[in-house]
This record gives structure tokens, sequence and C-alpha cells, in this order.
């Protein structure tokens, strides 16, 4: 497919006979449903180029008041769509959290490791939809195929009220794991196509702080369901199939309404997605190219920062696996009973938002991104030395210090934006996506093995390791800011500019970080 400019209104004509679907007076390629689902090329940078031409056309300082306008259009009507699928995707995870304190062993038979098992279940099931994900994100529509995920994951995430065994539960664990692992990568691009290097962090922050909001709602549909009498389920089957159904029917609302990118939001004016393309372009990275080119996949193999990147996803995987599986398990056995133990998860999710968004905020300063990372490392240290040394009778002082576990979501999330920021070359920023993630699912594996059955409640092997995993994420970050910081300033050294106009529209071709000697680094 190959677009040209047609001479009379400097539109892009399509010149193959095929379907087309109109945006913002551009005609962008549509095709059958097959071709859509397996060879599909969305590519988007050379409308985005047009697009970005057709905006220098207007006054710089006009443009630069609509842009203001347009954002906080974005941040308004998009945002919160991305922050409620993300919270669901967070609670459906968190379901089988919940539901452990409801007799869900006793009931499924479920013993010694079992329950290990399958809360790492759901994370070999994104190990093995992460990479295809990232690929399939590269070539598809990122709102049509999340809104289509959300129908299947809902229904899915039901169906674990109808398993009575281990196995059972390992395989719907793992089919939800799965389908779930598109929509991280999703949203990394998508925010890196809605909105500048400058706001990405906080805007990432603020749709993983949903995370803290599940934790919260989570934690009252527990207690809700616990004292819930005279049903005709267990309490914990009431927990999958009331999340799974608020996911389903979420799904409507992002099928419908959710923007694959800026060139077709439908809450933008046609002008207005001139305006949106227009201020992502000095991202240097473009919209989206489909074409898969083997030497950014080497470029990316070969990089020695990428591999930092890899480790820290892996250390902060094997922290949040912890987290996430064992909360419930932690804070029961400093002597609470089912009821309260769900209910004292809750401020967790409160200190969760908090500190999403001050770091989120943080990262904003200039050279502030990876020193947020690491500074939100250092609550999370703080509580694990608190569970080993605090005496057991001050167990509120004990659940205290499990609270501040929860603010590892914001080192996470501020870790996942770094590719959207600083790689460049859709084919090497798939990749490095890609291979990101599958450390990070794979620390998802290894962090709930850390806690011992015999260790309870304290299981200090645990806490030491995962103490050990916090200090390598600092170090980790630490070396890829001075990497960073060094070959920008050898760049600036010798001088490597060029006029804005040109570096906006070498985003849209698709160089890497590396070819794009303009490009410079977010530290």
């Amino acid at each position: 497919m190959t677009v040209k400019m047609s001479e009379k209104n400097d539109v892009p004509i399509a010149e193959s006979p095929v379907d087309t679907e109109q945006g913002n007076g551009f005609i962008v390629p549509k095709q059958n449903a097959l071709r859509r689902l397996i060879h599909r090329r969305n590519d988007l940078n050379e409308l985005g180029r047009d697009m970005l031409q057709k905006s220098l056309q207007y006054d710089r300082a006009q443009l630069e008041a609509d842009a203001v306008k347009v954002r906080w259009k974005l941040d308004l009507l998009v945002l919160p769509m991305m922050m409620t699928t993300y919270m669901l995707s967070f609670l459906d995870k968190q379901t089988l959290n919940y539901s452990n304190a409801y007799g869900l062993q006793q009931d499924t038979k479920m013993t010694g490791d079992n329950y290990s098992w399958v809360a790492s279940a759901l994370y070999f099931g994104w190990l093995c939809g992460a990479w295809p994900w990232n690929m399939l994100l590269q070539r598809v529509a990122i709102g049509k195929l999340v809104g289509g995920m959300l129908f299947v994951w809902g229904a899915v995430c039901m169906l674990q009220a109808t398993v009575f065994n281990f196995s059972g539960f390992f395989a719907v664990r793992f089919f939800l794991g799965m389908l779930e692992a598109c929509i991280s990568p999703a949203w990394v691009i998508l925010t890196s196509m809605l909105w500048t290097r400058k706001e990405q962090t906080l805007r990432s922050s603020i749709w993983l702080c949903t995370n803290g909001v599940s934790n919260i709602l989570g934690a009252l549909l527990a207690y809700a369901s616990g004292v819930a009498g005279g049903l005709s389920i267990a309490q914990w089957k009431l927990i999958f199939l009331i999340v799974g159904a608020l996911t389903f029917a979420w799904g409507f609302v992002i099928l419908l309404y959710l923007p694959d990118g800026p060139h077709n939001a439908k809450m933008l004016t046609e002008y207005e997605r001139v305006v949106a393309v227009w201020r992502v372009s000095n991202n240097q990275i473009g919209l989206k190219d489909a074409t898969i080119r083997p030497y950014q996949i080497k470029e990316a193999l070969l990089d020695g920062k990428c591999f930092l990147l890899w480790m820290t996803g892996m250390a902060l995987g094997i922290v949040n696996g912890a987290v996430t599986n064992f909360m419930s398990a932690i804070i029961k056995g400093f002597n609470f009973d089912a009821l309260r133990a769900s209910l004292l998860q809750a401020p967790g999710g409160g200190f969760e938002i908090v500190s999403c968004i001050l770091l989120g905020w943080f990262s904003q300063l200039p050279n502030m991104v990876g020193v947020s990372i690491m500074v939100g490392c250092l609550p999370g240290m703080a509580g694990l030395i608190g569970i080993l040394t605090i005496g057991i009778e001050h167990r509120y002082a004990l659940v205290a210090m499990c609270w501040l576990q929860n603010v590892v979501g914001s080192p996470i999330v501020l870790n996942w934006t770094v590719p959207g920021l600083n790689i460049a070359g859709h084919t090497k920023r798939s990749t490095v996506i890609g291979i990101y993630f599958v450390c990070y699912v794979v620390g998802n594996i290894i962090g709930p093995h850390l806690f011992l059955p015999r260790e309870v409640p304290r299981y200090p092997t645990a806490i030491k390791g995962l103490l050990g995993t916090y200090c390598a994420v600092v170090v980790f970050q630490g070396l890829y800011v001075l990497w960073c910081w060094l070959d920008n300033r050898e760049r600036d050294r010798l001088g490597l500019r060029a006029e804005a106009e040109e570096e906006q529209l070498e985003g849209f071709e698709d160089l890497t970080d590396k070819q794009n000697k303009h490009f410079r680094y977010k530290l």
C-alpha cells in the first residue's frame, strides 16, 4: 500500500482499490477482517509526516496554545479510559489473592506449594504472550485489540469460579495471563503516541496508580463477599464472577471510544488531530511503522543499555510477584482473621496511589526519571527491614511495613516508560519492550517462590531476597542513567543538532536512537 498527495487539497489518497477509513481528512488503509488479524500493516509514520507538514502552515504560537487544549482533552477523556482498563486488569490478577482468604485452597484441595504455582501460572501465560503481543501491537490498531481482549479475559476471569482442583486453576490462570499480557505494552506504546516525552512519566504513573485503586476496591469487595450471607456459591467464587462481569462490560466502552493514536481520536476535531501529531513530533520516535527491520532487532540485542533495562525489569518483577501474591498471607500471619486481613490491605492501595502521583510528578523535572525510580525503591526497602526487626506483638506496625511495599508500583511504571522515552526505531522498541516484559514476567514467576511455608509469618528468606533485589534495581538504574548521560554528552560535544523542523521530521523516518544523532536520551 502506498500513499500519495492529492494535487487539489494536499490530502493523501490511497493508490490501492481496497476499502479505506476516514480520519482527519486523511485516508487510512482499511482491510478485511482476516488481514487485519494476520497481515494488517498499521503504518502511521507516513500519515504522521503528512499531518506534521500540514501543521507547519499554522502559526507556532497558535499551535502551542491549541496544544494545551488538546492535552487537556486527552487527559480528561483518554486517560480515564486507560486508568479504568488497567485497574480492571490488575483487579483480575488480584482476585486470586483476595479469594485465598476465603477457603480457596481448601475447596480446591491445594496442598504444599500448589498455591504458589497457581499464583505463578498467570505469569507463565504472560511469559508466553509477552513477545507475540508486542510484535502484534506494532501491526494492529491498539484500541480495537484491547477492546476485544477485554471481552475475552473478562469471560476467562469468570471461569475461575468453575474450577475445582489445582490443575484446573493452573490452566485458567495461565490463559488469563496470556490474554492480559497485551495491556501493559499497549499502554506504554499508546502513551508514547499521545503525550510528549516530558508528559509521559506522569501519565503512565496515573494510569498505573489505579493498581492502588484496585487494591482498595478489591479489599472492600473481598470484605463484602466475606460478610455476605445466604449465598448459594462459595464466597471466593463470587469475587471472580463480579470482577469478570465488570471487565466484560467495560470492553464495549473501549472498543467504541479508545483511539488507536492521535490520528483517529474521536474526541478531537480534524484540526486538533493535526495539533496532536505536532505535539508528539518532538518525541522523535514517530507514530507507528509495521515494517519489521531485522537490523533493528540486532541493534537491540547488542545494545548494552537495553540489557540494563531488562535486568532492572526482572528485578522489579521479582518484587512485584512477591507483593501481589503474598500480601494477604503475610498480613494474615500476624494473627488477623480472614476478614480483617482483607480489609487491612486497602490502605496499601492508598500508599500506591500517592507514591505514583508524587514520583510521577517528580520525574517530570529535568533529568529526574532515573532518580525517581531509585528513590521509589527506598520505602519498600525500609518496610522489609521493619518486617524483619519489629516485634510480632506490634502487629499493626508490621502491617504498616507491608503497606510500604505497595510503593513499588511507582518505580515499576516509571521503568516501563523508559523504552518509550529512550528507544527509537519501531522494530527496536517493540523488541526491547517484548524482551523487557519477558524478563519482568520471569521475575514475577520467581517472586512467589521465595516464600517458604515453614517460615510463616516473617518469611526471612523472602524478605532478605527482596532486599537484595531492591539494591540490584538501584545499581542497574544508576548504571543506565550514567550510560545515557555519557552518550548525551558525547553528542553535545560533537555538536550534533539540527533545525527543529528537521528533527521533528526525522522522527517519522523510523531511525533508531543510535542512528539518529540528534536524539537525546531522557535521564
